[in-house]
């Protein structure tokens, strides 16, 4: 069956000899594949050309992910239809060429697709829409780090979201992301303007351990006018939050998490950390009200801002241990159930279960 459009996939890599077979077989599905390598000292180059993918190579110098994203695009002919830009520890669900063909147009510009960014035991634990899939000539990618696509076209850009075509990511966790805060430094130097960088340097503060720097940095995004994304802006609260609690300033940190619930009453997020402070303090009645409050929200939003504890175990879990120590051994008992049928492998949740399960039967005797 003749295809209707011409599909190639474009990449960036630096030994990732471990990851071309399985990438390569989920991605040849497109008429052809081309990867800029930027300096590996593995068997990637190689095994790629065997494979039959286009292959050129590129030392970036100073290091900037939006300069090699734009170097690989420019391999990419012009007369493709539809360019899917990749890492090469993701892998497509089979059969996505068929399902970006079927909803593909030629008034379209760019799809939203499925994302699962992070995965534990087969099972999306973080899923949100990525838009990587783009037409060859309207988009250049911008920001040195957390790189983004920007539509640089003469007319309306035209997106299409499907919920069929799926992307999971299998990262290599043994690589450094120490190059991140220097970037993510530059780029909010090139443009103090732009709130998602701005967020993102304070998150990466956050993550080095310079807390008065993150809190200063998420401050500075969430009075930008355009920093206007409430789901993220209730994230950076919480990450304040979070600071002010390794400076053991924990009143703060509890009015920022009241503010980011107030920012975004709609995310289980603010209200399960509220919780969890709460627990480190051993407020056992406060656990429960904020728990229970995060259990009324039902629907688990498509944003990458989720926090994986806020649908895991978790709530349950400090449910059962707030009504433990509350000797009400019954609820207890009955949310460690919850938390188990969740993560039935969890040592820790066995080991709690069971010393309910015997408080509980020596209360009986």
């Amino acid at each position: 069956m003749k295809k209707k459009y011409k599909v190639i996939v474009y990449a960036i890599t630096k030994n990732e000899e471990k990851f071309v077979n399985r990438w390569f077989d989920s991605m040849k599905e497109a008429d052809d594949i081309y990867v800029l390598d930027t300096g590996s000292t593995d068997e990637t180059v190689s095994k790629l050309k065997e494979l039959g993918v286009n292959v050129s190579e590129a030392i970036i110098d100073p290091w900037r992910f939006d300069v090699a994203r734009n170097k690989s695009l420019e391999r990419v002919p012009h007369d493709c239809d539809i360019c899917v830009c990749t890492d090469l520890d993701e892998v497509f669900t089979p059969g996505w060429r068929d399902k970006l063909e079927n909803i593909w147009d030629k008034n379209t510009t760019r799809i939203a697709y499925n994302y699962n960014w992070l995965i534990e035991n087969d099972i999306p634990k973080v899923n949100f829409y990525i838009e990587k899939i783009h037409d060859r000539n309207d988009y250049r990618w911008t920001h040195p780090v957390h790189e983004v696509l920007t539509y640089i076209g003469k007319s309306n850009e035209t997106k299409k979201t499907s919920n069929d075509i799926t992307l999971n990511h299998y990262p290599d966790h043994s690589k450094s992301r120490s190059g991140y805060l220097p970037l993510l430094e530059l780029s909010v130097e090139e443009d103090p303007t732009d709130d998602r960088n701005m967020h993102y340097l304070g998150r990466e503060y956050m993550y080095y351990g310079r807390w008065n720097e993150a809190i200063d940095t998420l401050i500075k995004h969430l009075n930008l006018p355009t920093a206007t994304w409430k789901d993220e802006r209730c994230a950076s609260m919480r990450f304040i939050a979070r600071c002010y609690q390794k400076l053991n300033r924990f009143d703060e940190a509890k009015m920022w998490l009241d503010k980011a619930i107030q920012e975004a009453p709609y995310l289980r997020d603010p209200y399960v950390e509220r919780a969890i402070l709460e627990y480190n303090q051993k407020n056992w009645f406060e656990v429960e009200k904020y728990c229970k409050e995060a259990l009324k929200i039902v629907n688990h939003q498509k944003t990458y801002i989720n926090e994986v504890f806020s649908w895991d175990h978790t709530i349950f879990d400090l449910l059962s241990i707030c009504k433990f120590y509350q000797h009400n051994l019954e609820e207890a008992l009955e949310y460690s159930n919850k938390a188990l049928e969740i993560s039935p492998n969890d040592e820790r949740l066995i080991e709690n279960h069971k010393l309910i399960e015997d408080v509980l039967l020596n209360s009986m005797k």
